[in-house]
């Protein structure tokens, strides 16, 4: 090897960021965030699979309103009650505003059977994925949170940047 190939070689480590700098960084990354991303996470699945919403089948399911208040935090970014639709419209008239017209029927009729029909098998399928998905995430989450809070030498540090990743998002939701 020649002397300025060996001295390159010497200065590289200098120039490569340190693997333990890296590991903290996100260790103290992830416990932070990992409030909201768990958060998101299991909102994301409770929309997935429409559980945040009242059935409009007539089926009577009625989310507990702790859902509805969530799911509007993770769409909305608010804790609020979400809209109310009016469920009961009042039949519109001939000539009324919003009334089927002749030529308005015919594509109306294939939507209907669709909406009866119900969603694809692709559709279905993509939508159990995400939910398992939304569930995986949760639990390595979980995992990642708990390792970081027992295992790591920095251990009040990771329980500080927890609490502080929970607290601040609550925060700003009460303003």
């Amino acid at each position: 090897m020649t002397a300025t190939a060996q001295a390159a070689r010497n200065r590289a480590p200098a120039r490569r960021i340190n693997p333990r700098l890296l590991r903290d960084l996100h260790l103290y990354l992830a416990v932070l965030f990992a409030p909201a991303i768990i958060f998101f996470a299991v909102t994301g699945a409770v929309q997935v699979l429409g559980l945040h919403e009242a059935s409009r089948d007539g089926g009577g399911y009625k989310p507990a309103p702790l859902v509805e208040k969530l799911a509007q935090v993770h769409i909305h970014q608010r804790f609020a009650e979400p809209p109310r639709r009016n469920a009961a419209r009042p039949a519109a008239g001939p000539g009324a505003p919003g009334a089927p017209t002749a030529t308005a029927a015919p594509q109306a009729q294939p939507a209907a059977q669709a909406a009866r029909r119900g969603p694809s098998l692709g559709t279905r399928l993509v939508k159990w994925f995400f939910a398992a998905s939304a569930v995986g995430l949760t639990l390595s989450g979980l995992l990642g949170v708990w390792i970081a809070v027992t295992q790591s030498r920095q251990r009040k540090l990771a329980w500080a940047l927890l609490a502080i990743g929970a607290v601040i998002p609550l925060a700003f939701l009460a303003f």
